[in-house]
C-alpha cells in the first residue's frame, strides 16, 4: 500500500494558480533543456521513502482544504552549497484536482495513509464540485453542503 506525504502550499491560493505555477516550472526547464518533472526542495528526509515510492504522491492543502496532488516519481537527498541537507521530492508535473478536505496548518510536511486520501475528481465530477469556482466550492463547504 503506497504512503504520501502532504503539504501546504504556501502563497498558492487555488489550484488553477498551482496549475499555472507548475506549467511555469516546466516551461523553464523546457527552455533550459532539464528534465520534464517538477521538484520540491524540503528540509527533511523521508525516511519511508520506499513506501512513498511505490504509488505515492504528494497532497498538497491550498486555503486550508486538501486541493490537489502530484505523483511523486523521486525523492534524492542532496546538501545544499552551505553544507545543510536537503531533499528533492521529485513529482510528475500534473496536478490532480481531489476532493476538498478541511486540514488545519502545520509545519514542514506529514505522511497521509493510503486509506486517508480524498478521491481524485476525475471526470465525472467535473459537472459538479471540479467545476464549481474554487470560492464558492469552499463556502459550500464551510456551510456544510459539501
Amino acid at each position: 500500500m503506497p504512503l504520501h506525504l502532504i503539504k501546504l502550499a504556501v502563497g498558492c491560493d487555488s489550484v488553477k494558480e498551482l496549475k499555472e505555477w507548475v506549467a511555469e516550472r516546466m516551461q523553464t526547464a523546457r527552455k533550459k533543456g532539464l528534465p520534464q518533472c517538477h521538484i520540491h526542495i524540503t528540509r527533511m528526509v523521508p525516511k519511508r521513502d520506499a513506501e512513498i515510492l511505490a504509488g505515492g504522491s504528494l497532497y498538497w492543502v491550498i486555503k486550508g482544504e486538501i486541493a490537489a496532488r502530484e505523483k511523486i516519481i523521486g525523492i534524492e537527498p542532496f546538501r545544499d552549497k552551505d553544507g545543510i541537507g536537503r531533499c528533492r521530492i521529485v513529482m510528475q508535473p500534473k496536478v490532480i484536482s481531489v476532493s476538498p478536505r478541511p486540514m488545519r496548518p502545520f509545519q514542514g510536511w506529514r505522511y497521509l495513509t493510503d486509506d486517508s486520501v480524498p478521491a481524485d475528481l476525475g471526470k465525472s465530477a467535473a459537472g459538479s464540485i471540479a467545476a464549481m469556482p474554487e470560492p464558492m466550492r469552499r463556502e459550500l463547504r464551510d456551510l456544510g453542503l459539501l
